[in-house]
């Protein structure tokens, strides 16, 4: 199953995705503005979706919105989850902590008000503010059935599905302030989507994910390609670690960490500029595409 969010004659819809993603259904929904939310909170009583509120719509006819255009609170984070990215950023600023060896993952917040749409722009926010524009391709596990010190050996039954997100960073402001809530947090700074699936159609811990690059006036350029199975704090760890003492709710999103190729991780730095595009797949999701303006 495959949750979305759009907008279509002027008003925000909610609904199911084709088995072929070419196909949308409108379901009749409270709130449509909360995107896919109340789908999800219906999944995690064990009720019934709505009802269909109209027509199959062609998914080209409609503009994507992200999933969760606007989460309950902010996303929950993770950093350097990958071995190869830990290893590529072991000669910067965060050469001090060595996640693969730590016994605890890194984990932050985004607020849930930088999150966009699977296609919409990204604002570059001025080089008097940040001239250090990095991409982060992400794996997102979105939380059903809420509930508080959640154990490993349970953590997947109360995971509703995944979804992409490009964890967008001003790694000048992330130094700057020696943590990463303020750098990962600009307006925008959070492409998602393009929908929610569910577990039984993508194995979210045996998956591809791959990010492109296209520069201004260039061509595509693979930069981040990797396996969820080299997870070091796998999607139960996180679950586990993120509700210790904390309560997860329905719809709370969890970022699973970016694969090494981030701009910051090359020699020299090659940070994201106007006119930029990229690009985040995961094989059984889909991608999500985003200019740079």
């Amino acid at each position: 199953m495959r949750l979305a969010s759009w907008n279509w004659g002027g008003r925000s819809h909610a609904g199911l995705v084709s088995p072929d993603g070419q196909e949308l259904t409108p379901l009749a929904v409270a709130d449509a503005s909360l995107g896919a939310l109340p789908l999800v909170q219906s999944l995690a009583r064990g009720d019934a979706l709505p009802q269909a509120s109209g027509p199959r719509l062609p998914l080209k006819a409609v503009q994507l919105r992200a999933p969760l255009p606007r989460p309950l609170r902010g996303l929950f984070c993770v950093g350097r989850n990958y071995r190869a990215h830990a290893a590529e950023l072991s000669a910067s600023v965060f050469s001090t902590h060595d996640a693969a060896k730590e016994s605890w993952p890194i984990v932050f917040g985004k607020v849930a008000e930088c999150v966009i749409g699977p296609q919409d722009a990204v604002r570059l926010p001025g080089s008097a503010v940040s001239s250090q524009i990095d991409y982060e391709s992400e794996l997102a596990v979105i939380i059903g059935k809420g509930g508080i010190n959640i154990s490993r050996g349970n953590a997947m039954d109360h995971v509703c599905g995944y979804t992409i997100v490009n964890d967008v960073t001003a790694r000048d402001v992330q130094m700057r302030h020696q943590q990463w809530d303020l750098g990962k947090s600009f307006d925008t700074f959070c492409p998602m989507g393009p929908w929610i699936v569910t577990p039984d159609e993508c194995d979210a811990r045996n998956t591809r994910v791959r990010g492109w690059v296209t520069p201004k006036g260039g061509t595509a350029e693979l930069r981040q390609d990797a396996s969820t199975k080299d997870l070091i704090f796998d999607i139960e760890t996180l679950i586990e670690t993120c509700s210790r003492g904390i309560t997860l709710y329905p719809g709370d999103v969890i970022a699973t960490g970016t694969p090494a190729g981030v701009g910051m991780g090359m020699k020299p730095p090659r940070w994201l500029g106007a006119g930029d595009v990229v690009r985040i797949e995961i094989d059984g999701i889909g991608f999500i595409e985003n200019r740079f303006e």
